[in-house]
């Protein structure tokens, strides 16, 4: 639902995502080390990129979080050297401005989890499509990336925490992003995109019913950890 029905909706709309916010639970990222080098075998170089999925809201350590269940699944065929840079509330406008900060190291591959707060925030879709492109350049050129596994944006309209109308709005518009995600990394050298078709199950999700649990982060980077392992860029 995009548009003039969108627009159509504010009256109701802004309450309604006024209301969400304020009765939203405040999760922490996860605690932990946010970089390390673990595992025996060809050597690979791994950078976590994103907002509060990849930082870990909604587990305790590291270790249960998107990163942590990623360098394991992957220390038994790699020695790999990690890295996660990654902040709740990131939109690919903050995650370009967190890049230039850190200093150039060469990476093989970068996993990014975006997507959500540029969907919730407003962000046009052709200001998203441009700094997605921004993104993965930077990976590459500023990192040496030679391989992007773009996470989807997750489906917002099947969020139960979220009323409707502003579900289905949101819904829409996540769907619409991530067509153009799945579109950019068709055409851009080394990148692929990951659906975001993970398990919705409230029992699989964190206290706050918005972020993945444990369980849900595992499967995800397993599915990553296997996409790498039947092609490694290496």
């Amino acid at each position: 639902m995009t548009g003039p029905r969108a627009l159509a909706l504010l009256p109701v709309l802004v309450p309604q995502a006024i209301w969400v916010a304020a009765r939203a639970m405040r999760l922490p990222e996860a605690d932990g080390p946010r970089e390390g080098q673990v595992g025996v075998g060809p050597p690979l170089r791994l950078m976590i990129v994103g907002d509060s999925s990849a930082a870990g809201v909604g587990v305790a350590h590291q270790d249960d979080a998107l990163a942590g269940r990623l360098v394991s699944h992957l220390q038994t065929g790699f020695s790999v050297r990690w890295r996660l840079v990654a902040q709740s509330g990131l939109t690919t406008s903050g995650m370009l401005r967190m890049l230039s900060a850190q200093p150039a190291r060469d990476f093989d591959v970068a996993v990014v989890a975006l997507g959500v707060n540029d969907t919730k925030n407003g962000m046009h879709h052709s200001r998203w499509q441009a700094n997605y492109t921004r993104l993965m350049g930077r990976l590459q050129d500023r990192f040496g990336v030679s391989r992007i596994y773009a996470s989807g944006v997750p489906p917002l309209g099947d969020f139960p925490l979220l009323p409707r109308p502003l579900r289905d709005v949101l819904g829409a518009r996540a769907v619409r992003f991530d067509a153009m995600l799945a579109n950019l990394c068709a055409d851009t050298n080394g990148a692929v995109h990951m659906p975001f078709d993970l398990p919705m199950d409230p029992a699989m999700m964190a206290a706050d019913g918005f972020h993945p649990g444990a369980p849900v982060y595992d499967i995800w980077a397993r599915r990553i950890a296997d996409a790498l392992r039947a092609d490694p860029p290496l």
